[in-house]
């Protein structure tokens, strides 16, 4: 995974994620949601089979927007380690 910023302020964020596609950015996406600072929560691929994701997070400046990604991503880490602990519960 490489990423790359292309723009950032106080309040916008915007970076690729080479090596990533939907299943990554919607987890990231869907968890900055969950934050009360974040206004925009997007991604875009230009093409679907060659195109690298661009996320595009913007807040309302009382959260720095890449701190806002940082956050999101270790909440959805813990999601995920939740889920694999239910799972392994689970009997087939």
């Amino acid at each position: 995974m490489e990423l790359t910023t292309f723009e950032e302020t106080p309040k916008r964020f915007v970076f690729e994620v080479k090596g990533q596609d939907h299943t990554l950015l919607n987890l990231i996406k869907s968890r900055l949601w969950l934050n009360k600072h974040v206004k925009v929560s997007t991604y875009t691929i230009a093409h679907p089979l060659v195109g690298v994701p661009r996320m595009i997070v913007e807040t309302d400046g009382e959260a720095k927007p890449r701190k806002a990604v940082i956050d999101s991503s270790e909440a959805a880490r813990k999601d995920v380690a939740e889920f694999k602990q239910e799972l392994k519960k689970f009997r087939w």
